[in-house]
C-alpha cells in the first residue's frame, strides 16, 4: 500500500469508528483525509474497497506488530497474550470506544466479509506458528495443532463478539490460554 492509501483508510477508520460504516461516505472521506473526491475514487473505486483495505491493513500492521513482540517472548502463555491482543482485545477495544459499534458491524457487507475470513486465517497461522514448538504434546493430548489453532481463533474470536465487557473478555482469554497452555505442555 502506498503512503496515500495509508492515509486515506487512516480517515475512514477514524469516520467509521465516529458514525459508523453505513453513514460514512465517499465525500466525508475525502474531507477527512485532506483530499479531493477524485484522488479517492483514483484510490478506491468505492466505500467497499475501502473499507475491504482497512481490514487488509489491519491486519498488516497487526501481523508485523506480532512478529515484533514474539521475538522478545519465552513462554507459550505470553507468546499467546501477544497474538490475542494483538487480534481479539485492540479490535474490541477500538470497538467498545467507538458510539457505532453495532452499525460497523452490520455495516460490513460480503466482500468485507471475504477480508474478515482472511484475517482469521492470518490469526490462525500465527497461533499455528506459536504452537509448532509444542506439535508433539498437542498431538499427545490426540490433537491435530493446526485443529487446535483453528479452533482457538474459533472461539477467541467468538468471545470478543460476546464479552460484556474488557474483563469479561479478559477472564475469556485466559481461560484459553490455559486450556492451550495444558494441552501443549508450554
Amino acid at each position: 500500500m502506498i503512503d496515500r492509501e495509508v492515509e486515506i483508510i487512516d480517515a475512514a477508520v477514524t469516520l467509521f469508528l465516529r458514525y459508523g460504516v453505513k453513514r460514512t461516505g465517499m465525500s466525508d472521506i475525502a474531507r477527512e483525509a485532506g483530499i479531493s473526491r477524485q484522488t479517492l475514487y483514483n484510490a478506491f473505486a468505492n466505500k467497499d474497497e475501502v473499507l475491504r483495505a482497512t481490514i487488509r491493513l489491519f491486519t498488516r500492521r497487526a501481523l508485523a506488530q506480532i512478529d515484533e513482540r514474539l521475538g522478545a517472548s519465552e513462554t507459550l502463555y505470553d507468546q499467546m497474550g501477544i497474538v490475542f491482543d494483538h487480534f481479539v482485545v485492540r479490535p474490541f477495544e477500538m470497538l467498545q470506544r467507538s458510539p457505532n459499534a453495532e452499525d460497523i458491524v452490520s455495516g460490513m457487507n460480503a466482500a468485507s466479509r471475504e477480508e474478515l475470513a482472511a484475517n482469521d486465517r492470518a490469526f490462525q497461522s500465527v497461533l499455528e506458528r506459536v504452537l509448532s514448538p509444542h506439535e508433539k504434546a498437542i498431538a499427545q493430548a490426540g490433537l491435530p495443532m493446526n485443529d487446535l489453532a483453528e479452533a482457538t481463533q474459533i472461539a477467541v474470536s467468538a468471545a470478543k463478539d460476546h464479552a460484556a465487557d474488557r474483563r469479561h473478555l479478559d477472564r475469556l482469554l485466559e481461560a484459553h490460554k490455559s486450556i492451550i497452555i495444558a494441552i501443549a505442555g508450554g
